[in-house]
């Protein structure tokens, strides 16, 4: 037992230390705060982060540097050797999502074993049908495989190719954006047979169409005739382009035609 192990008995009420009350109540004068300073004064404190005035750690650290690409897109990505290792043991024969049990390596063909996004889901590949599934490379591929996913890489096709299968790239990415896409498409076709039924429908009448219609069937009022302008006969005509040409057509046409032996005199 030592002094500094000596407690209060359960129950026990002590006073409050009453501090700053005279050198006579023991924490009178400076208060237990020390002579000075900045903690010896009422509200003074020192922040956690304060180093003492030497330059703190968030100012000697560097500043963080580039950009976040707000057009990056985030896959889910399996590794083609994983997938060729449970295609080995008939897992992904797609038994599981028709109720039935796995199938054995030996029972496994030598066809190719179609992978879709949905069969990996169910295999436990990928965690959620709402990213893009890409395939990537590591590992190796001992048995034809074909495979839809919305990106491969160059490693993953060259090695799904040299065993014999197929890398097929999905025309729409998975999850929210593929239905957006059908959505889009069959507005497209309810608005091209909206449009197409509008044409057929008779027109409803309105008031500009109902008086077009009655100022078609009223009569025709007779119009002053103009007066005829008079032109004068020694007024000169501008020459133009036209009038040109064919003053030339005629002159030509009133010409005596010629012969060969003319034509040769002429020479001669």
């Amino acid at each position: 037992m030592k002094l500094h192990d000596l407690r209060p008995a359960e129950g026990a009420h002590r006073p409050r230390t009453r501090v700053g009350r005279g050198i006579a109540g023991g924490k009178g004068k400076t208060a237990g705060r020390g002579t000075k300073g900045q903690k010896s004064r009422t509200g003074g404190t020192i922040q956690p982060w304060f180093e003492g005035g030497q330059t703190p750690i968030h100012v000697r650290l560097p500043k963080l540097r580039g950009f976040k690409n707000k057009f990056r897109v985030e896959y889910e990505i399996v590794n083609v050797g994983r997938i060729s290792a449970l295609a080995e043991t008939g897992v992904l024969d797609l038994p599981e999502l028709e109720g039935k049990g796995a199938k054995t390596a030996k029972s496994v063909k030598a066809a190719p074993v179609t992978v879709t996004p949905d069969i990996l889901a169910a295999a436990g590949l990928i965690r959620s049908l709402d990213k893009p599934l890409k395939i990537l490379g590591h590992g190796d591929v001992t048995r034809p495989i074909f495979i839809l996913a919305d990106a491969f890489s160059k490693s993953a096709t060259a090695k799904i190719e040299a065993a014999g299968g197929t890398a097929q790239v999905l025309e729409f990415p998975a999850g929210d954006e593929a239905d957006m896409a059908g959505e889009t498409y069959k507005a497209d076709e309810t608005e091209e047979t909206d449009k197409a039924a509008e044409t057929d429908a008779p027109v409803a009448p309105t008031k500009k169409r109902a008086a077009r219609a009655a100022s078609a069937d009223a009569p025709v009022a007779p119009t002053k005739p103009r007066p005829a302008r008079a032109v004068s006969a020694d007024a000169p005509v501008a020459p133009t382009k036209k009038r040109a040409a064919r003053a030339v057509s005629a002159a030509a046409d009133t010409l005596p035609p010629t012969s060969p032996a003319d034509e040769t005199g002429s020479e001669a």
